[in-house]
């Protein structure tokens, strides 16, 4: 069991990868993730198997799309018998341990995990009552008073990702001290953070930093007539259909920015820490996110949709001596593959009747054989506050240059990424 390796998986939440150095971006200051990217491997072209917490999350989880697994929303409860990447770990020997956020909804909120520590900053019963933001109410979910609340501040999401990064160090501590008296069993922890999802709030300073620096979204807002029904739709319903003044945009662009650092700070301390005991050496570090953000591109905000900036997600591989250093992927893999993946690369077994694909030989060597095709799904359900009763089914298909999006009941999205990298040319009808 000691030649096994360890396995450090964090995960944020909302993180963009464009808005990270690594993945290009040269006003953000991400340093840590900077520096396991270039001791790693990067993935550009990661994506979700839904651009929606729940579901997302849960996928990975199950390595199955959502609707496989049953659990589609955030309002959905991921069945307990459904076996999992937790479950595996076990399987294999491993004791896995979760710090902060799972967000799983129902009764069990453990999904195979021995142990939970911090757990999450929002209701995780169907029909509960969702926590209170204060000042900031609604500004963590898609409506418009998130941009016009956005600044200077401080939530509580930043506050619990604190609360996180002190237990991930003190479990860290703790590892170090057990294989001092003895105990070198491999360990499996996962670390989930709140940040940078909304609210648009984060430290003054900071905020005014990247206020004097960021430019205008690349893309501006699609004119009504161009733009496809659901969008226009979700405009209104989200109380976006109204320009949104500039200030307001850059504030919360701005206020984004600065989360992401505020959350790259957290990183480095958990990735020194681990250093500092010792336990680097032989372990396995995964970042990941479960959707990414819109930041104002197109006119368009948060999540819930299929454009890239939405449905895109970062992925970073490392492992010394192991994982290549400084090498980027540009195969297009899923959350659900990742699952399988960090099995494989683990000796755990493979999750039964999953839909994803391990992609372990890809990161070890990037002419291995790989299929560049996923698939993405999002289902509204009618229970969502901003969504007026009102149930759809969509579903994004990614093969090679091409990204074809379905609607039910509605014209499809057609995009050639190869040549329209902005997804502005809707071939649809051609």
């Amino acid at each position: 069991m000691t030649d096994q390796p360890n396995i450090l998986f964090i995960m944020s939440d909302q993180h963009a990868p464009r808005v990270t150095g690594c993945y290009g971006d040269e006003i953000i200051h991400t340093p840590n993730l900077d520096k396991l990217a270039a001791k790693g491997t990067t993935f550009d072209n990661a994506y979700t198997p839904s651009p929606l917490c729940v579901p997302a999350r849960m996928s990975f989880l199950t390595g199955k799309y959502p609707s496989s697994q049953n659990c589609w929303t955030n309002s959905d409860s991921l069945a307990s018998d459904l076996p999992t990447t937790a479950h595996s770990l076990g399987a294999a020997g491993y004791k896995p341990k979760l710090v902060g956020r799972l967000h799983s909804i129902g009764p069990d909120q453990m999904h195979g995990y021995e142990e939970r520590i911090v757990g999450d900053h929002s209701t995780n019963w169907i029909g509960g009552f969702a926590h209170t933001m204060g000042v900031l109410t609604k500004t963590n979910g898609p409506f418009r008073v998130s941009l016009e609340a956005s600044g200077g501040g401080q939530s509580s999401y930043e506050l619990h990702d604190r609360d996180v990064t002190q237990a991930a160090l003190e479990q860290l501590d703790k590892i170090a001290e057990d294989r001092k008296n003895g105990n070198i069993t491999p360990f499996s922890l996962n670390v989930g953070y709140l940040l940078p999802h909304q609210p648009y709030v984060a430290d003054p300073e900071l905020v005014g930093y990247y206020l004097a620096r960021i430019g205008a979204p690349r893309y501006s807002k699609t004119k009504a007539e161009n733009e496809h029904p659901y969008l226009q739709w979700w405009r209104k319903c989200t109380g976006i259909d109204v320009d949104i003044p500039q200030e307001q945009i850059d504030r919360s662009r701005a206020a984004y920015y600065a989360l992401t650092e505020i959350f790259d700070g957290m990183v480095g301390e958990v990735l020194d820490r681990l250093d500092e005991n010792g336990l680097a050496e032989n372990t396995i570090i995964i970042y990941t996110s479960d959707h990414g953000d819109q930041l104002g591109e197109r006119g368009l905000w948060w999540k819930q949709t299929f454009y890239d900036d939405s449905v895109k997600i970062p992925l970073i591989f490392s492992m010394p001596g192991v994982v290549p250093e400084g090498e980027r992927r540009s195969q297009v893999v899923n959350l659900i593959d990742l699952s399988q993946t960090l099995l494989q690369a683990l000796g755990a077994p493979q999750l039964p009747g999953a839909d994803g694909r391990s992609f372990w030989d890809v990161i070890l060597n990037s002419k291995s054989s790989w299929q560049n095709e996923t698939f993405s799904e999002y289902c509204i359900d009618g229970m969502a506050p901003w969504a007026s009763g009102v149930t759809s089914q969509q579903r994004m298909i990614r093969s090679g240059k091409w990204k074809l999006i379905y609607y039910s009941n509605q014209r499809p999205q057609l995009f050639n990424l190869e040549l329209d990298p902005g997804e502005i040319n809707d071939l649809a009808d051609d």
